[in-house]
């Protein structure tokens, strides 16, 4: 059985999913007191672009060349976050000897250092990187991350492939 989802409500479900998962991860920095490193910041960051891409698409439900635009927008944060989210299972799979040491935090990163600087240092990451504060069904945080991006990725194409617009 084939199931056809129309843009609109193809974004919007990007939407949604994005706006869960954060509201996940927010739960579990302020309920349960899991602080996030600074690749978890960054992989936030990325669902939180695609999911204002996917919901100003949704909102504008735009036409075939607009369609393409936002869809572009919202590949575009799925390609980071899968970047930062293998950088951070790499991270955590290195053996306790090669884990670098911990790190100042974001914020103090980007209000001492110069902003390329600040990016540099998050991606060679450091030692509360490597750690797996939270693990569901043997997959940690950044491994579910990854699962989720490919999902809203490949949900994204399916609705760019759609040929008739609302």
């Amino acid at each position: 059985m084939r199931v056809n989802i129309k843009p609109r409500a193809g974004f919007l479900i990007v939407f949604a999913c994005c706006a869960s998962l954060l509201g996940f991860a927010f739960y579990k920095q302020h309920v349960e007191y899991i602080d996030p490193c600074p690749l978890c910041i960054f992989q936030r960051v990325a669902f939180m672009w695609m999911g204002l891409f996917a919901l100003l698409a949704a909102l504008h439900n735009p036409g075939r060349g607009g369609k393409k635009v936002y869809g572009a927008l919202i590949l575009s944060g799925v390609v980071f976050g899968l970047s930062v989210a293998g950088r951070h299972i790499w991270m955590q799979h290195l053996p306790a000897d090669q884990v670098p040491e911990c790190g100042p935090g974001l914020n103090y990163m980007l209000q001492n250092f110069p902003l390329k600087e600040a990016l540099t240092s998050v991606f060679k990451g450091s030692g509360s990187c490597a750690q797996q504060k939270w693990v569901w069904l043997g997959l940690s945080m950044p491994e579910w991350t990854m699962i989720w991006y490919l999902g809203l990725g490949f949900l994204t194409l399916r609705v760019l492939r759609r040929d008739e617009t609302i």
